[in-house]
């Protein structure tokens, strides 16, 4: 089953330490959630102890998250990263305001996984939820071979029953995964 989520839809959430706001794409209750976050300002972010992050910078550029085991690099947009939510950690802004996508998870109930989708590239998923999620223009894939069109700022939310191929033919786009461990 294939859902596309309009901006609309999308609901903001204060951070949980009061630091910011985040545009919820897609959640389910606190087992998991996608959303969308600016970081206007280096400082902490939120504790999720029991909980795994993925995070991917989508505008702006020098995002470094600090650690007490060193450095995560998201200076470069579209390259994801994991950490546990359990990990202290606190941005730093090298070049002004960012934008990140998120993907987090209870670790004891869920599995993820966040990759970039370019033209040409093709991803197999297994039984779970997928999020395509076009952060920065208007994408085309297909979806075991089905064409559809995603305009910017739009989620396809996949409910995948068994193995699916997903296939970007244009543009680029963020495939976030939740399966159940």
């Amino acid at each position: 089953m294939i859902t596309l989520i309009d901006p609309s839809r999308f609901r903001r959430t204060p951070w949980k330490n009061g630091g910011g706001i985040t545009v919820d794409i897609a959640e389910q209750g606190d087992v998991w959630r996608f959303g969308r976050t600016p970081i206007t300002e280096s400082g902490p972010f939120s504790d999720y102890t029991g909980f795994d992050r993925l995070q991917v910078l989508v505008a702006g550029r020098g995002l470094v998250l600090e650690t007490p085991e060193g450095e995560l690099d998201l200076r470069t947009p579209f390259k994801p990263v994991h950490f546990s939510g359990d990990t202290a950690v606190t941005s730093r802004l090298e070049a002004g305001p960012v934008e990140v996508v998120n993907l987090i998870g209870d670790r004891t109930t869920v599995r993820l996984a966040l990759a970039v989708l370019g033209e040409g590239s093709t991803l197999g998923v297994d039984a779970g939820t997928h999020l395509v999620y076009t952060p920065q223009g208007a994408a085309t894939l297909e979806i075991d071979g089905k064409p559809e069109e995603l305009a910017l700022d739009h989620c396809l939310r996949i409910e995948a029953s068994g193995p699916t191929m997903i296939a970007c033919t244009g543009g680029i786009f963020l495939l976030g995964s939740v399966t159940c461990v």
